[in-house]
């Protein structure tokens, strides 16, 4: 594979992107709506595919092929399964109850169902897991410059993180939208095409006690059963959360197209991810059959486009940017606008008094203006932890740690209240936290952006940390909205859209 070929392929597909978000910028019309959730007119080709192309980030296919090389196919293979039962279970429970909310972001539900304190802490919650979730994204990005176009890690970091970050603030959710349709597209083929060429040119091996069927690796701690457990449940729970897929939802132009597109997307996500995997595990027999070694701290999937067509190698190449960039900037633009309207409070004014009065969208600029920051942060945590799918995981583990039960609860539940998710958020979220930092190792890899020696947290076997979060949030949650079921908690907030026509209506 030559490094023209790889430049030019993966150029030329990153200034198609980056074009489409210019272009789509002429249609925000100076709307924040129009910006964070396309005005809300997403059709379900549009939204199956955005959410597809927000699941399938590079964690998934880098981090997918990585932890299946080493551990097995319920290692790596988790990733994709988890994510993909995260689209079932949103689009069995929450996809058309959210879309009927008429919400800007996930933390207006908060807002809406518990109030302002409540609001604030999951916004703070969403911001430090999603610049987990974007770092993981630009690590991969960083791999692919520094291998194949002889950049160093961090210049790579800095490249995709910039194409990422302009094509975004240009374009907010309708560059994306249209960016993924794309970006979905070539990640199929490229899946598809290289399962197709290994099996045929290497066939497919399973190392022994490595393969699907091989259930000691879901029950056996030695054997990662901790650790595959709690990626599942990180994924398939802690995910229903995220603040870009909920994003995606409430863009959808009605509650049934919000529902299909989750089931779309889900089934998107098995078929263009798990082909990796099995790629991965017939890696070992690859290097075997070719005589090559794996060069130390590369992704494997990396090495192994050494030895596969130019073509198909570029075709890869640029799915994996393509996941880097759908993620990446579902990322950007939820954090961005969740940190402006839930955190900062920006409401959003009706157009015709705006124009009326002669003002701008303060909650568009804000938004815009707030992806340099959240863009910084996630280049600094990626040169800390130069890790892809551990990055992922940990970013949703935060989420169900703090926040899935207060989300599930307050959706289905009416004794949820305030004091109950105030505690389940701060309880589960500062106890994932201190297990993070009190662990050397993080789902068999090394912590290398923030580790405490100590003896007690330590101790806690590798996969735990996930569920002891998670079961604190929720035994403290059920209780303490029981006995406070006397407190006043204040009454439900008419949504964002409302709020706007309500505004409208005054004209």
């Amino acid at each position: 594979m030559t490094d023209i070929a790889v430049i030019g392929g993966v150029g030329v597909f990153m200034a198609i992107v980056v074009g489409i978000g210019l272009y789509m910028s002429r249609r925000i019309k100076g709307s924040s709506e129009n910006f964070i959730v396309a005005g809300r007119n997403l059709v379900l080709p549009l939204a199956a595919a955005t959410l597809m192309a927000q699941s399938l980030d590079t964690n998934a296919t880098l981090g997918n092929t990585d932890l299946t090389s080493q551990f097995g196919f319920w290692a790596g293979a988790s990733l994709p399964i988890g994510l993909a039962t995260c689209l079932f279970i949103t689009g069995v429970f929450f996809a058309k109850p959210l879309n009927n909310m008429d919400l800007l972001t996930v933390g207006d539900f908060f807002r809406v169902k518990y109030g302002r304190a409540v609001e604030i802490a999951a916004a703070a919650t969403l911001t430090v897991a999603y610049a987990f979730l974007l770092a993981g994204n630009l690590v991969a990005g960083g791999f692919l410059f520094e291998v194949f176009l002889g950049t160093t890690f961090l210049q790579g970091v800095l490249i995709i993180s910039a194409v990422i970050f302009v094509y975004t603030v240009a374009g907010g959710l309708l560059a994306v939208a249209y960016t993924d349709i794309l970006q979905a597209f070539l990640a199929f083929l490229g899946s598809v095409f290289l399962l197709a060429y290994v099996a045929t040119q290497f066939g497919l091996v399973v190392p022994d006690g490595m393969g699907a069927t091989d259930t000691v690796q879901l029950t056996d701690p030695a054997m990662g059963a901790y650790v595959n457990w709690a990626t599942l449940a990180a994924l398939g729970l802690g995910d229903v959360v995220a603040s870009d897929f909920i994003e995606r939802v409430l863009a959808a132009d009605s509650p049934d197209t919000a529902q299909k597109a989750c089931f779309i997307g889900s089934a998107g996500t098995l078929i263009i991810g798990i082909p990796f995997t099995y790629v991965a595990l017939s890696a070992e027999s690859i290097f075997d059959q070719l005589g090559a070694t794996p060069t130390e701290g590369d992704p494997v999937l990396y090495d192994l486009l050494n030895f596969v067509p130019t073509e198909l190698a570029v075709l890869v190449l640029v799915g994996i940017v393509g996941a880097s960039l759908s993620t990446g900037d579902g990322a950007i633009l939820s954090t961005s606008s969740v940190v402006a309207r839930n955190v900062l409070d920006i409401r959003v004014e009706a157009e015709s008094k705006r124009k009326a009065q002669g003002k701008s969208d303060r909650l568009l600029y804000v938004t815009r203006g707030l992806a340099v920051p959240f863009t910084i942060l996630g280049v600094v945590f990626a040169v800390g932890l130069p890790q892809t799918g551990i990055l992922l995981v940990l970013a949703f583990d935060l989420m169900l740690a703090g926040l899935f039960v207060p989300f599930a609860f307050g959706m289905y539940w009416d004794k949820a209240n305030t004091p109950a998710a105030i505690a389940a958020i701060a309880l589960g979220f500062t106890a994932r936290i201190v297990m993070f930092v009190g662990k050397e190792t993080i789902y068999g890899q090394p912590n290398t952006l923030l580790y405490i020696p100590n003896e007690s947290i330590a101790a806690i076997p590798d996969g735990l940390p996930t569920f002891i979060s998670f079961v604190l949030s929720l035994v403290v949650f059920v209780p303490i909205a029981y006995v406070t079921q006397d407190v006043s908690s204040p009454e439900p907030l008419p949504s964002e859209a409302k709020e706007t026509r309500l505004l409208s209506s005054d004209d």
